[in-house]
């Protein structure tokens, strides 16, 4: 059996993959110790695997972001966007280095896998010094550049011709440049602070890994004819179980009425007036049952419902999302993966983080409807839903997907690629 070390940054959504991963490696019993941040070690000890916490800056409480984005009133749409990647994941550097360097030194691990947004492990791949196989775990939309994408954030389809990619090259050309020039300023310092250098753009870093191993399938991703060669895509991670009794109005899911889903995931759900209580406005007089899940937040956080709606804080996606007809979401790219892998069509309404990349891809797939915001009105939510039930292209491109990710064991393929890179154990 080998030792694996795992990290992951102090987010939710990069947490729980990386951590479900773990998991299943302590069942095929192997040693596993994962690098977090503190408030994550009891979620990480309890799938069996070892506890090491991040320190300073990237040791931050994802559910209180004014004390990790203290500045991110000030901006707006792009500029915000790149001051949220700059914070979270580039000047988090230094310390995330400090941190999986003193762990590998102390683990002697045979391998390490990250979240693909783990940047403070880049110095260490490129040092010129023995180290153990380095993976990537793509957890978020993948941000590889490419010829024929434009710029990761603007939530543009492939150039369909030469004059697309002569458009797309130049606000490539200007988003690194201008755009997120204070993001690739940040990352030379990160760098020079572990004591290396960076290369190529920082955005830019699922290349570097060893192997970079992307969750979803081939058809929910943009192709690439310049795809890098250590990408590998490796299936939808399966839905784990929610604790708890089913609610008991679970018999009302019995098909016989359409089931509208609508979640705005686990972070962005304080204010339910954003997705939740507009879509609860769009169909409430409609022959529909809507079930809302709260993330984890009180039900009576949503407020009065229609007769026609459930509310719940948590639902076992596993069981209730082949009962669904439509999934509603402001763009958590787990939730979305689960509901294709389902084959369930999807309606995004995200502005924020990778949100409106999701959105688009959904769009691109022919699997669902982008709003194109993140605060949809009632009555453009209401459009979307009788087209998804009245058009059914859009189910037949979400189980043209769900086919493509039942053929694939994602766990039993991560794990697959950590034990051949243990065997071939690069020297650097």
């Amino acid at each position: 059996m080998a030792t694996y070390l795992l990290a992951a940054n102090p987010i939710h959504g990069h947490v729980g993959p990386i951590v479900q991963v773990a998991g299943h490696l302590a069942r095929e019993g192997h040693q596993v110790i994962v690098l977090t941040g503190s408030r994550f070690q009891g979620k990480v000890e309890s799938a069996g695997a070892g506890f090491v916490a991040l320190a300073g800056r990237a040791d931050y409480d994802d559910r209180d972001q004014d004390s990790y984005l203290p500045d991110r009133a000030r901006y707006r749409g792009v500029k915000r966007a790149e001051y949220d990647i700059r914070t979270i994941f580039v000047e988090t550097i230094p310390d995330q280095y400090r941190g999986i360097r003193e762990a590998i030194a102390d683990v002697g691990p045979d391998a390490v896998l990250v979240d693909g947004a783990f940047a403070g492990v880049l110095p260490l791949i490129s040092q010129t010094t023995r180290r153990p196989p380095v993976l990537g775990l793509g957890v978020t939309p993948l941000t590889q550049s490419s010829r024929v994408l434009g710029p990761h954030g603007m939530a543009l389809p492939p150039a369909g011709g030469a004059l697309g990619r002569m458009r797309y090259a130049g606000l490539n050309a200007f988003a690194q440049g201008v755009v997120f020039r204070p993001t690739q300023r940040a990352g030379v310092r990160a760098f020079a602070a572990t004591g290396g250098r960076l290369k190529g753009f920082i955005l830019d870093a699922s290349r570097h890994f060893d192997r970079f191993l992307q969750t979803g399938t081939a058809s929910m991703e943009y192709p690439r004819p310049d795809l890098a060669s250590n990408t590998h895509f490796v299936g939808v991670l399966p839905q784990e179980e929610t604790r708890g009794a089913a609610p008991e109005w679970w018999d009302e899911l019995d098909g016989s009425r359409s089931i509208v889903h609508v979640t705005q995931g686990t972070i962005d759900n304080r204010d339910f007036t954003r997705l939740v209580r507009p879509t609860l406005d769009a169909l409430a007089d409609r022959d529909v049952l809507v079930v809302v899940t709260a993330g984890g937040r009180p039900a009576e956080w949503v407020g009065p419902v229609p007769a026609n709606a459930r509310v719940a804080a948590y639902l076992s996606y596993r069981d209730f999302l082949p009962r669904a007809d439509i999934f509603i979401t402001n763009g958590g790219y787990g939730g979305v993966q689960a509901a294709l892998a389902a084959g369930v069509p999807v309606i995004v309404a995200g502005d924020t983080e990778d949100k409106p990349e999701v959105a688009a891809r959904v769009a691109w797939t022919g699997a669902g409807v982008n709003l194109r915001t993140g605060t949809p009105d009632a009555a453009s939510i209401a459009r979307a839903v009788d087209s998804v039930l009245e058009h059914p292209s859009y189910r037949d491109n979400a189980r043209r997907i769900a086919r493509d990710a039942a053929g694939m064991d994602s766990l039993a393929e991560i794990s697959g690629h950590l034990a051949d890179a243990t065997v071939m154990r690069p020297v650097r």
